[in-house]
C-alpha cells in the first residue's frame, strides 16, 4: 500500500462467497475493472483469500475486495480453504453471495446465507452469468428478504447497477469518523509524544500516530511533536497549556510525571480502544491483572505482522511485567496479524494491540468472542495504564464514547 493510500483497516470490507467455479474471480474483476483475480474453468482456482485494495467512486469510497475459496471445496485442504473463508465472515462489513442461477439455491447457499445473516452482516445476492442463463429460469426461492442483483461478468450487464449501490446497503463506517471525534476541538492544541528507538521503522511513524496527527489536523486544533525526554522542554515552550497529551503508552511511566493532573493525558493505543474497540469493556477487563497467579495463561493478540524485536512488547515488556504483578511466571501465547483462536477458554486474561491495522468488524468479533466465553480483555494502552497506577486518570475517555450503531436497510437483516 502506497503511503498516500487509505489504511486497509480504515477501508469498508466486502466479501465474496459462494461456491466453486460460480464465478467470484470472474465477477470481481468485472466489479473493479481491473484484472485482479486469476479466472479459470479449473474448480478451486481460488485456494486462498485474496485481497485487493479500490475505490468505488463516488460511494462507498475506499474498499477491500476479498475473494475467497470456494465454500464447497473438497477434502482435507479444501476444509482448511474452508475455514481461511469463514473467517473472513469476522472481518466483513457487506457481503455479497454469488450465485450460479442454473443451480439455484440449494442447501449449500442456504445455508452460506444463514450463517452470514446470523452474523448480523449486512447481505447481498447476486445472480451471475445472466448473458447465458435461459430467461424461463427465475432465481426467486429463498431470496427475499434479500436484495437480489442480476449481472453478468462477461458482458457487464447489471454491473454499474449493483456498484451505484453498494453504499445503500453498507454500514456506516466507523473508520469514516476521527479517531479524536468529540475530543479535540477546532483551536485546541495537542502534544504527542512519539519515542523514537529500535522497534520504530527507519524514517517514518507508525501506523497510529499518523493516523491520529491527521486527525488532529482534520479538526482544525495544533498540533505539538516531541519525544518523550523533550516533553517538558515542550511544555514549556507553549504560551498556553496544551488540551490533550497523546503519548505511546510505553513510556507512560516518564511521561505522567511531567503532564500536570488537570491536563487530559492517553495514549494511542487508549484512543484506538475508543475508536475501534470496546473502551468500557478494556477498562473492565484490565482488573483480571490483579487476580493472575503464577501458571495462569493469558493471550497476547497483535493486529500485524511484524518482525519481533528484542524489547518486543508483546513478547518481553508485558510478560516481563505481568509475571513481576504476579509473583512467578505466566504462560503466553502470541497470535499475530488474522489469527486469532476461537476457543479461549484456557485462558485468563486477553491483551490486543491497538488494532490500528484491522477494521472495526474484526476487533468488535475478537471482543464478543471473549465475552461470550466470559474471559477479561484489555488492550496495550490500558494495560499500560493501569501497570503505570493511572487508569482512574486516564479514563476519562470513559465520558467520551464511541457509538457502534450502524446503519442497514432494515429489509436487509429482518426476516
Amino acid at each position: 500500500m502506497s503511503l498516500n493510500q487509505t489504511p486497509i483497516a480504515n477501508r469498508l470490507h466486502i466479501g465474496i462467497f459462494g461456491r466453486r467455479n460460480v464465478g467470484k474471480s470472474s465477477f470481481i474483476n468485472a466489479l473493479t475493472n481491473q484484472y485482479i483475480a486469476i479466472v479459470s474453468d479449473v474448480p478451486g482456482t481460488t485456494t486462498d483469500p485474496v485481497y485487493k485494495t479500490i475505490e468505488i467512486l463516488p460511494e462507498p469510497g475506499p474498499c477491500v475486495i476479498i475473494d475467497t475459496a470456494g465454500l464447497d471445496d473438497e477434502g482435507n485442504l479444501g476444509a482448511l480453504r474452508r475455514e481461511k473463508s469463514h473467517q473472513i465472515l469476522n472481518k466483513t462489513d457487506l457481503a455479497i453471495v454469488l450465485i450460479d442461477p442454473m443451480i439455484g439455491i440449494e442447501e449449500f447457499e442456504k445455508d452460506l446465507i444463514q450463517t452470514i445473516d446470523e452474523k448480523k452482516i449486512p447481505l447481498l445476492i447476486v445472480s451471475n452469468k445472466i448473458d447465458v442463463t435461459p430467461k424461463d429460469i427465475q432465481v426467486t426461492e429463498f431470496i427475499n428478504p434479500f436484495p437480489l442483483f442480476k449481472v453478468s461478468s462477461k458482458t457487464g450487464t447489471g454491473i454499474d447497477e449493483l456498484r451505484s449501490n453498494l453504499s445503500k446497503y453498507a454500514p456506516s463506517k466507523i473508520e469514516d469518523m476521527s479517531v479524536v471525534k468529540g475530543i479535540v476541538k477546532r483551536g485546541d492544541t495537542v502534544v504527542l509524544v512519539i519515542p523514537i528507538d529500535s522497534a520504530m521503522p527507519k524514517g517514518r511513524l507508525i501506523l497510529p500516530e499518523v493516523q491520529v496527527l491527521r486527525a488532529v489536523l482534520d479538526e482544525d486544533a495544533h498540533a505539538v511533536v516531541c519525544k518523550e525526554y523533550e516533553l517538558e522542554h515542550a511544555l514549556n515552550q507553549l504560551k498556553n497549556g496544551p488540551e490533550l497529551v497523546v503519548t505511546d503508552s510505553q513510556v507512560y511511566h516518564i511521561v505522567k510525571d511531567i503532564v500536570p493532573e488537570q491536563i487530559r493525558l492517553t495514549s494511542f493505543s487508549m484512543l484506538f480502544a475508543r475508536y475501534k474497540g470496546d473502551f468500557g469493556e478494556y477498562v473492565e477487563g484490565a482488573n483480571a491483572i490483579d487476580a493472575l497467579v503464577p501458571g495462569d495463561k493469558v493471550l497476547i493478540a497483535e493486529a500485524c505482522t511484524h518482525h519481533p524485536q528484542p524489547q518486543d512488547i508483546g513478547r518481553y515488556k508485558i510478560p516481563k511485567l505481568l509475571d513481576a504483578k504476579a509473583g512467578g511466571a505466566l504462560h503466553y501465547t502470541t497470535y499475530s496479524g488474522a489469527d486469532f483462536p476461537e476457543d479461549l477458554s484456557a485462558y485468563k486474561l486477553i491483551i490486543m494491540c491497538g488494532s490500528c491495522m484491522i477494521n472495526t468488524k474484526n476487533v468488535m468479533f475478537r471482543i464478543e468472542l471473549a465475552r461470550s466465553a466470559g474471559i477479561p480483555v484489555t488492550n496495550y494502552g490500558v494495560f499500560f495504564a493501569k501497570m503505570n497506577g493511572i487508569l482512574d486518570r486516564t479514563s476519562w475517555l470513559l465520558d467520551y464514547p464511541m457509538s457502534r450503531i450502524t446503519k442497514h436497510n432494515p429489509t436487509v437483516l429482518s426476516h
